[in-house]
């Protein structure tokens, strides 16, 4: 039985299939059983010729990754643009190397946050962050993440919670994602490859314990989980489709 809790998928990781034939990709993520995706960009559509294709496919759009740059250029497009598309989540999906030298950095981007945090509410949305693993360096007593939150109002900056990016980090996912409980509406799911490199592997083939993931996830209010392999062994869409196949068979999907 299909979880209550949406499976989607970040079209990061099929950028380059995305690039070729945005549509067909789309087509293809339906066919192989997908009902949501977490999006990154429009390609060459408006948002409405977007959603158009989207609701042809049966697609609902769980959140976009919206860069700081777009944010900080015009933030009111981008949000208009997601709320076209139907989504509920923007994420900020990276803090790029010059940004984060400092733990009063990642004060200054929860202050910054904020401010994107109140224009998301004004349509209708919640903003979230979404972690990779040096977030995790410290600071004096605290993490850039934790420093992050401290300044972030919790009713205007949430957590797009990325496992793979926790556990890389050395840093129990489970244990991080019952601390955040009421925080967390997304979370991105990847395997940890059980090798040296611990590569990014697919859902369900690596050293992560998801059903346990998904029962702290359940427990603390996540509403999307949302697939991602930043780079595929394979060629990405048969990876995905690994990972949805493992969902199926613990009864997420």
């Amino acid at each position: 039985m299909a979880s209550a809790n949406p499976i989607s998928v970040q079209m990061y990781t099929l950028r380059e299939a995305v690039a070729a034939d945005y549509v067909g990709t789309l087509r293809a993520l339906a066919e192989l059983g997908y009902r949501a995706v977490e999006l990154v960009t429009l390609g060459d559509m408006t948002a409405a010729q977007l959603r158009r294709e989207l609701d042809t496919l049966g697609l609902s759009v769980s959140g976009m990754h919206i860069g700081l740059d777009k944010f900080e250029s015009n933030a009111d497009l981008w949000l208009e643009n997601l709320a076209v598309l139907g989504g509920k989540y923007p994420v900020v999906p990276y803090l790029a190397p010059e940004r984060r030298t400092s733990g009063d950095d990642y004060r200054r981007l929860g202050q910054q946050l904020n401010e994107y945090g109140r224009k998301a509410k004004e349509h209708g949305m919640q903003l979230c962050y979404h972690n990779h693993d040096f977030e995790f360096q410290r600071y004096g007593d605290a993490t850039g993440l934790a420093l992050l939150f401290e300044e972030a109002d919790p009713a205007l900056v949430k957590s797009e919670l990325d496992v793979y990016w926790v556990a890389k980090a050395g840093v129990d996912p489970q244990a991080l994602l019952r601390g955040m409980a009421g925080s967390v509406p997304l979370v991105h799911i990847k395997d940890m490859a059980d090798t040296p490199e611990q590569e990014f592997a697919e859902v369900g083939s690596g050293t992560l314990d998801f059903p346990a993931l998904f029962a702290v996830g359940d427990e603390i209010g996540v509403e999307y989980y949302v697939v991602e392999q930043d780079v595929c062994k394979r060629p990405p869409l048969e990876s995905v489709g690994i990972s949805l196949n493992y969902l199926r068979s613990i009864g997420r999907a």
